[in-house]
């Protein structure tokens, strides 16, 4: 199950659902099911959870909380993890980049859940796994800039 939340505002049910779809295209891609939970929040909070966790003192557009450790990528229970969307920031990199507010939610919603099945950006070669794997998800739902 795919949980898509937001506490701190109202988040219009069009969106959510294209969060939702995403992030099934992204584990349907990947031959891959499992539950998680994205929660739509303010920069703040995102700024929090970032310096908290990250050692990294400002807003960031996505954060993932994989729910395993180690070399397996998925908990016990099927449970993956949780996302964090900051929807300021999204609607900034919508207008930034020149395409829809539902674009570039879909986009991290598909980033993040990658980053739950275990991959990073912390290398070029790295990168441009997850750049093709994303590109391909969008480009299959249809939701292209």
């Amino acid at each position: 199950m795919i949980d898509v939340l937001s506490e701190a505002f109202f988040v219009p049910d069009s969106e959510r659902d294209a969060i939702a779809r995403a992030a099934q295209a992204a584990l349907e891609f990947e031959h891959r099911d499992g539950d998680l939970t994205i929660l739509i929040d303010t920069p703040e909070r995102i700024r929090e959870l970032n310096r908290t966790f990250r050692k990294v003192d400002r807003v960031t557009d996505v954060l993932t909380f994989p729910a395993w450790e180690g070399e397996t990528s998925l908990a016990a229970d099927g449970y993956l993890g949780d996302i964090m969307i900051c929807y300021e920031r999204a609607k900034e990199q919508a207008l930034e980049y020149g395409h829809s507010l539902v674009r570039e939610l879909s986009f991290l919603a598909v980033h993040g859940v990658l980053h739950l099945l275990g991959y990073d950006h912390m290398t070029e070669a790295d990168e441009q796994v997850m750049r093709t794997k994303q590109t391909a998800i969008l480009d299959r739902m249809g939701v292209t800039r």
